[in-house]
Protein backbone atom coordinates (compact mmCIF):
# COMPACT_ATOMS: atom_id res chain seq x y z
CA UNK A 1 0.00 0.00 0.00
CA UNK A 2 1.14 3.54 -0.73
CA UNK A 3 0.63 6.42 1.69
CA UNK A 4 1.00 9.86 0.14
CA UNK A 5 1.76 13.20 1.79
CA UNK A 6 -0.35 16.34 1.74
CA UNK A 7 1.83 18.03 -0.90
CA UNK A 8 1.36 15.06 -3.23
CA UNK A 9 -2.41 15.28 -2.70
CA UNK A 10 -2.35 18.96 -3.68
CA UNK A 11 -0.43 18.13 -6.86
CA UNK A 12 -2.98 15.46 -7.73
CA UNK A 13 -5.75 18.02 -7.21
CA UNK A 14 -4.15 20.35 -9.74
CA UNK A 15 -3.72 17.58 -12.29
CA UNK A 16 -7.21 16.21 -11.71
CA UNK A 17 -7.85 14.06 -8.65
CA UNK A 18 -9.90 10.90 -8.97
CA UNK A 19 -11.52 8.31 -6.71
CA UNK A 20 -11.38 8.49 -2.92
CA UNK A 21 -8.95 9.70 -0.28
CA UNK A 22 -8.50 8.96 3.41
CA UNK A 23 -7.18 11.91 5.44
CA UNK A 24 -5.57 10.73 8.67
CA UNK A 25 -2.77 11.71 11.03
CA UNK A 26 -2.09 14.15 13.84
CA UNK A 27 -2.46 17.59 12.25
CA UNK A 28 -6.13 18.45 11.87
CA UNK A 29 -5.44 22.03 10.77
CA UNK A 30 -3.71 20.81 7.61
CA UNK A 31 -6.60 18.43 6.93
CA UNK A 32 -9.01 21.36 7.17
CA UNK A 33 -6.83 23.42 4.83
CA UNK A 34 -6.63 20.53 2.34
CA UNK A 35 -10.44 20.16 2.43
CA UNK A 36 -10.81 23.88 1.73
CA UNK A 37 -8.38 23.61 -1.18
CA UNK A 38 -10.28 20.61 -2.58
CA UNK A 39 -13.58 22.51 -2.41
CA UNK A 40 -12.12 25.55 -4.16
CA UNK A 41 -10.62 23.34 -6.86
CA UNK A 42 -13.50 20.93 -7.50
CA UNK A 43 -16.43 23.27 -6.75
CA UNK A 44 -15.26 26.75 -7.83
CA UNK A 45 -18.76 27.95 -8.73
CA UNK A 46 -20.81 28.69 -5.58
CA UNK A 47 -23.99 28.57 -7.66
CA UNK A 48 -23.72 24.79 -7.90
CA UNK A 49 -22.11 24.13 -4.52
CA UNK A 50 -25.40 22.75 -3.18
CA UNK A 51 -25.16 19.93 -5.74
CA UNK A 52 -21.40 19.49 -6.13
CA UNK A 53 -20.08 20.03 -2.58
CA UNK A 54 -21.82 17.45 -0.40
CA UNK A 55 -20.77 17.37 3.25
CA UNK A 56 -21.50 14.77 5.93
CA UNK A 57 -20.25 14.89 9.50
CA UNK A 58 -20.30 12.38 12.35
CA UNK A 59 -23.78 13.47 13.43
CA UNK A 60 -25.51 12.81 10.11
CA UNK A 61 -23.31 10.01 8.72
CA UNK A 62 -24.71 6.58 8.05
CA UNK A 63 -23.78 4.10 5.30
CA UNK A 64 -27.06 4.82 3.52
CA UNK A 65 -26.55 8.60 3.84
CA UNK A 66 -23.09 8.25 2.30
CA UNK A 67 -24.43 6.13 -0.56
CA UNK A 68 -27.23 8.66 -1.14
CA UNK A 69 -24.58 11.40 -1.32
CA UNK A 70 -22.54 9.47 -3.89
CA UNK A 71 -25.35 8.50 -6.26
CA UNK A 72 -26.50 11.82 -7.83
CA UNK A 73 -24.29 13.04 -10.71
CA UNK A 74 -22.67 16.49 -10.56
CA UNK A 75 -24.49 19.56 -11.81
CA UNK A 76 -22.81 21.44 -14.70
CA UNK A 77 -19.47 19.89 -13.80
CA UNK A 78 -17.44 16.76 -14.49
CA UNK A 79 -16.80 16.06 -10.81
CA UNK A 80 -18.57 16.25 -7.48
CA UNK A 81 -16.93 16.40 -4.04
CA UNK A 82 -18.29 14.35 -1.13
CA UNK A 83 -16.64 14.80 2.25
CA UNK A 84 -17.17 12.89 5.49
CA UNK A 85 -15.62 14.48 8.57
CA UNK A 86 -15.45 13.73 12.29
CA UNK A 87 -15.92 9.94 12.21
CA UNK A 88 -14.25 8.00 15.00
CA UNK A 89 -13.33 4.86 13.08
CA UNK A 90 -11.55 3.46 16.12
CA UNK A 91 -14.84 3.49 18.03
CA UNK A 92 -16.84 1.66 15.36
CA UNK A 93 -17.99 -1.92 15.71
CA UNK A 94 -16.78 -4.50 13.18
CA UNK A 95 -20.25 -4.64 11.63
CA UNK A 96 -20.31 -0.84 11.24
CA UNK A 97 -16.93 -0.90 9.52
CA UNK A 98 -18.16 -3.66 7.21
CA UNK A 99 -21.10 -1.45 6.22
CA UNK A 100 -18.68 1.38 5.47
CA UNK A 101 -16.44 -0.91 3.37
CA UNK A 102 -19.49 -2.01 1.37
CA UNK A 103 -20.28 1.58 0.41
CA UNK A 104 -16.63 2.35 -0.38
CA UNK A 105 -16.51 -0.71 -2.64
CA UNK A 106 -19.32 0.84 -4.68
CA UNK A 107 -17.37 4.07 -5.28
CA UNK A 108 -16.13 3.05 -8.79
CA UNK A 109 -19.76 2.78 -9.91
CA UNK A 110 -20.07 6.52 -9.30
CA UNK A 111 -16.77 7.64 -10.79
CA UNK A 112 -17.87 11.27 -11.08
CA UNK A 113 -17.26 11.61 -7.32
CA UNK A 114 -14.17 12.55 -5.41
CA UNK A 115 -14.70 11.24 -1.90
CA UNK A 116 -12.67 12.44 1.07
CA UNK A 117 -13.02 10.64 4.40
CA UNK A 118 -11.26 12.87 6.95
CA UNK A 119 -10.62 11.22 10.33
CA UNK A 120 -9.78 13.43 13.34
CA UNK A 121 -6.43 12.90 15.05
CA UNK A 122 -6.41 9.93 17.39
CA UNK A 123 -9.69 8.49 16.09
CA UNK A 124 -8.29 5.46 14.28
CA UNK A 125 -5.50 2.96 14.83
CA UNK A 126 -2.71 3.77 12.38
CA UNK A 127 -0.13 1.13 13.31
CA UNK A 128 3.61 1.77 13.28
CA UNK A 129 4.13 3.74 10.13
CA UNK A 130 5.49 3.62 7.55
CA UNK A 131 6.42 -0.08 7.72
CA UNK A 132 3.58 -1.60 9.75
CA UNK A 133 0.20 -0.02 9.04
CA UNK A 134 -2.73 -1.21 11.14
CA UNK A 135 -5.22 -3.75 9.72
CA UNK A 136 -7.81 -0.95 9.62
CA UNK A 137 -5.55 1.32 7.57
CA UNK A 138 -4.68 -1.55 5.22
CA UNK A 139 -8.33 -2.36 4.65
CA UNK A 140 -9.30 1.27 4.01
CA UNK A 141 -6.42 1.61 1.54
CA UNK A 142 -8.15 -1.00 -0.64
CA UNK A 143 -10.78 1.63 -1.43
CA UNK A 144 -9.17 5.01 -0.65
CA UNK A 145 -5.76 6.58 -1.16
CA UNK A 146 -4.33 7.28 2.34
CA UNK A 147 -3.06 10.83 2.84
CA UNK A 148 -1.04 11.27 6.01
CA UNK A 149 -1.00 14.61 7.81
CA UNK A 150 1.89 14.47 10.23
CA UNK A 151 2.29 16.90 13.12
CA UNK A 152 4.43 19.92 12.31
CA UNK A 153 7.08 20.74 14.89
CA UNK A 154 10.50 22.25 15.43
CA UNK A 155 11.93 24.73 12.95
CA UNK A 156 9.17 24.07 10.43
CA UNK A 157 6.44 25.06 12.89
CA UNK A 158 8.38 28.15 14.01
CA UNK A 159 8.74 29.17 10.37
CA UNK A 160 5.03 28.61 9.77
CA UNK A 161 4.10 30.88 12.70
CA UNK A 162 6.44 33.56 11.37
CA UNK A 163 4.87 33.39 7.91
CA UNK A 164 1.41 33.57 9.45
CA UNK A 165 2.40 36.79 11.18
CA UNK A 166 3.81 38.16 7.91
CA UNK A 167 0.56 37.37 6.15
CA UNK A 168 -1.17 39.62 8.71
CA UNK A 169 1.24 42.48 8.03
CA UNK A 170 3.42 42.13 11.14
CA UNK A 171 6.66 40.37 12.00
CA UNK A 172 8.09 38.37 14.89
CA UNK A 173 11.54 37.00 15.66
CA UNK A 174 11.91 33.21 15.63
CA UNK A 175 12.45 33.36 19.41
CA UNK A 176 9.04 35.05 19.83
CA UNK A 177 7.40 32.48 17.55
CA UNK A 178 8.99 29.72 19.62
CA UNK A 179 7.76 31.32 22.85
CA UNK A 180 4.21 31.50 21.46
CA UNK A 181 4.38 27.76 20.72
CA UNK A 182 5.62 27.08 24.25
CA UNK A 183 2.72 29.11 25.64
CA UNK A 184 -0.13 27.87 23.46
CA UNK A 185 0.96 24.39 22.36
CA UNK A 186 1.63 22.94 18.90
CA UNK A 187 -1.93 22.81 17.58
CA UNK A 188 -1.94 24.76 14.33
CA UNK A 189 -5.61 25.63 14.87
CA UNK A 190 -4.69 27.26 18.16
CA UNK A 191 -1.58 28.95 16.78
CA UNK A 192 -3.50 30.31 13.79
CA UNK A 193 -6.05 31.91 16.11
CA UNK A 194 -3.41 33.28 18.46
CA UNK A 195 -1.21 34.75 15.71
CA UNK A 196 -4.27 36.51 14.27
CA UNK A 197 -5.15 37.88 17.69
CA UNK A 198 -1.61 39.06 18.37
CA UNK A 199 -1.36 40.63 14.92
CA UNK A 200 -4.50 42.71 15.47
CA UNK A 201 -3.34 43.63 18.95
CA UNK A 202 0.05 45.07 17.94
CA UNK A 203 -1.43 46.87 14.93
CA UNK A 204 -4.07 48.48 17.13
CA UNK A 205 -1.22 49.73 19.26
CA UNK A 206 0.52 51.32 16.27
CA UNK A 207 3.26 48.72 15.88
CA UNK A 208 4.19 46.13 13.28
CA UNK A 209 6.36 43.83 15.36
CA UNK A 210 5.22 41.25 17.90
CA UNK A 211 7.26 41.08 21.09
CA UNK A 212 7.49 38.49 23.84
CA UNK A 213 5.64 40.86 26.18
CA UNK A 214 2.69 40.85 23.75
CA UNK A 215 2.47 37.07 24.03
CA UNK A 216 2.38 37.39 27.84
CA UNK A 217 -0.28 40.08 27.62
CA UNK A 218 -2.63 38.57 25.03
CA UNK A 219 -2.04 34.85 24.44
CA UNK A 220 -3.65 32.27 26.68
CA UNK A 221 -2.96 28.64 27.48
CA UNK A 222 -3.72 25.84 25.05
CA UNK A 223 -6.73 24.49 26.95
CA UNK A 224 -8.25 27.95 27.44
CA UNK A 225 -7.94 28.74 23.73
CA UNK A 226 -9.55 25.46 22.72
CA UNK A 227 -12.30 25.89 25.31
CA UNK A 228 -13.10 29.34 23.91
CA UNK A 229 -13.29 27.90 20.37
CA UNK A 230 -15.46 25.00 21.55
CA UNK A 231 -17.79 27.28 23.53
CA UNK A 232 -18.29 29.60 20.55
CA UNK A 233 -18.94 26.68 18.20
CA UNK A 234 -21.57 25.33 20.63
CA UNK A 235 -23.27 28.72 20.96
CA UNK A 236 -23.33 29.21 17.18
CA UNK A 237 -24.75 25.75 16.54
CA UNK A 238 -21.67 24.83 14.48
CA UNK A 239 -21.86 21.18 15.48
CA UNK A 240 -19.19 19.94 13.05
CA UNK A 241 -16.68 22.51 14.36
CA UNK A 242 -17.63 21.74 17.96
CA UNK A 243 -17.21 17.98 17.52
CA UNK A 244 -13.93 18.58 15.73
CA UNK A 245 -12.64 20.75 18.59
CA UNK A 246 -13.71 18.09 21.07
CA UNK A 247 -11.94 15.39 19.01
CA UNK A 248 -8.71 17.40 19.20
CA UNK A 249 -8.99 17.61 22.99
CA UNK A 250 -9.81 13.91 23.22
CA UNK A 251 -6.58 13.23 21.36
CA UNK A 252 -4.72 15.32 23.94
CA UNK A 253 -6.51 13.39 26.69
CA UNK A 254 -7.86 16.55 28.29
CA UNK A 255 -9.69 15.73 31.52
CA UNK A 256 -13.46 15.94 30.73
CA UNK A 257 -14.19 17.53 34.11
CA UNK A 258 -11.58 20.26 33.62
CA UNK A 259 -12.60 20.76 30.01
CA UNK A 260 -16.28 21.19 30.90
CA UNK A 261 -15.27 23.57 33.67
CA UNK A 262 -13.31 25.69 31.16
CA UNK A 263 -16.17 25.72 28.64
CA UNK A 264 -18.66 26.62 31.40
CA UNK A 265 -16.42 29.45 32.55
CA UNK A 266 -16.15 30.87 29.02
CA UNK A 267 -19.93 30.76 28.50
CA UNK A 268 -20.49 32.25 31.96
CA UNK A 269 -18.06 35.10 31.17
CA UNK A 270 -19.82 35.71 27.84
CA UNK A 271 -23.16 35.92 29.68
CA UNK A 272 -21.81 38.37 32.28
CA UNK A 273 -20.18 40.56 29.65
CA UNK A 274 -23.29 40.61 27.46
CA UNK A 275 -25.47 41.51 30.46
CA UNK A 276 -23.22 44.42 31.39
CA UNK A 277 -23.09 45.60 27.79
CA UNK A 278 -26.90 45.63 27.64
CA UNK A 279 -26.84 47.84 30.74
CA UNK A 280 -24.81 50.32 28.69
CA UNK A 281 -21.44 49.89 30.39
CA UNK A 282 -18.38 50.61 28.24
CA UNK A 283 -15.61 48.08 27.68
CA UNK A 284 -13.27 49.57 30.30
CA UNK A 285 -15.85 49.49 33.09
CA UNK A 286 -16.83 45.92 32.23
CA UNK A 287 -13.19 44.87 32.48
CA UNK A 288 -12.84 46.65 35.81
CA UNK A 289 -16.00 45.15 37.32
CA UNK A 290 -15.16 41.60 36.20
CA UNK A 291 -11.44 42.03 36.93
CA UNK A 292 -10.52 40.89 33.43
CA UNK A 293 -7.90 42.06 30.95
CA UNK A 294 -9.50 44.80 28.80
CA UNK A 295 -8.33 43.27 25.54
CA UNK A 296 -9.79 39.91 26.59
CA UNK A 297 -13.09 41.67 27.34
CA UNK A 298 -13.01 43.11 23.82
CA UNK A 299 -12.61 39.61 22.36
CA UNK A 300 -15.46 38.34 24.51
CA UNK A 301 -17.66 41.29 23.49
CA UNK A 302 -17.11 40.26 19.88
CA UNK A 303 -17.83 36.65 20.86
CA UNK A 304 -21.07 37.59 22.63
CA UNK A 305 -22.26 39.71 19.73
CA UNK A 306 -25.40 38.39 18.09
CA UNK A 307 -26.13 35.92 20.90
CA UNK A 308 -29.33 36.58 22.81
CA UNK A 309 -29.36 36.53 26.60
CA UNK A 310 -31.90 33.71 26.37
CA UNK A 311 -29.48 31.56 24.37
CA UNK A 312 -26.57 32.35 26.68
CA UNK A 313 -28.63 31.53 29.78
CA UNK A 314 -29.79 28.26 28.20
CA UNK A 315 -26.16 27.39 27.48
CA UNK A 316 -25.25 28.01 31.13
CA UNK A 317 -28.12 25.73 32.23
CA UNK A 318 -26.94 22.97 29.89
CA UNK A 319 -23.40 23.31 31.23
CA UNK A 320 -24.75 22.93 34.75
CA UNK A 321 -26.71 19.82 33.74
CA UNK A 322 -23.61 18.33 32.07
CA UNK A 323 -21.51 19.07 35.15
CA UNK A 324 -24.07 17.39 37.40
CA UNK A 325 -24.17 14.35 35.10
CA UNK A 326 -20.40 14.04 35.26
CA UNK A 327 -20.36 14.27 39.05
CA UNK A 328 -23.17 11.75 39.54
CA UNK A 329 -21.71 9.17 37.19
CA UNK A 330 -18.43 9.66 35.28
CA UNK A 331 -19.34 9.56 31.58
CA UNK A 332 -16.11 10.62 29.93
CA UNK A 333 -16.83 12.96 27.04
CA UNK A 334 -20.44 11.81 26.56
CA UNK A 335 -21.83 14.64 28.72
CA UNK A 336 -19.96 17.21 26.62
CA UNK A 337 -21.17 15.60 23.40
CA UNK A 338 -24.76 15.88 24.64
CA UNK A 339 -24.13 19.53 25.51
CA UNK A 340 -22.95 20.16 21.93
CA UNK A 341 -26.09 18.54 20.49
CA UNK A 342 -28.58 20.11 22.91
CA UNK A 343 -28.33 23.84 22.25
Amino acid sequence: MEIIREDVFRKQLKKGADGGYLFFGEEDYLKSFALKTARETICPDPTFALFNDVRLDALDYSPSALLDALMPPPMMSDKKLVTVTGLSLGGMKASELDDLYEVLAALPQYDYNILILSVPAGQMEEGKLPKNPSPLLKRLSEYLTPVRFEAVSGARLISWVGKHFEHNGVSADPSVCSYLIETCGRSMFTLSSETDKLSYYVRENGRDRVMREDVDQVAVSELSVDSFALANAVLDGRYEDAMHALAVMKFRRADPVILLSEVSRVIGDLLSIQALREEGLPQGEIASLLKMNEYKVKLYLNGAGGRSMKRLRRAVELCSEADLALKRSPQGYAAIERLICSL
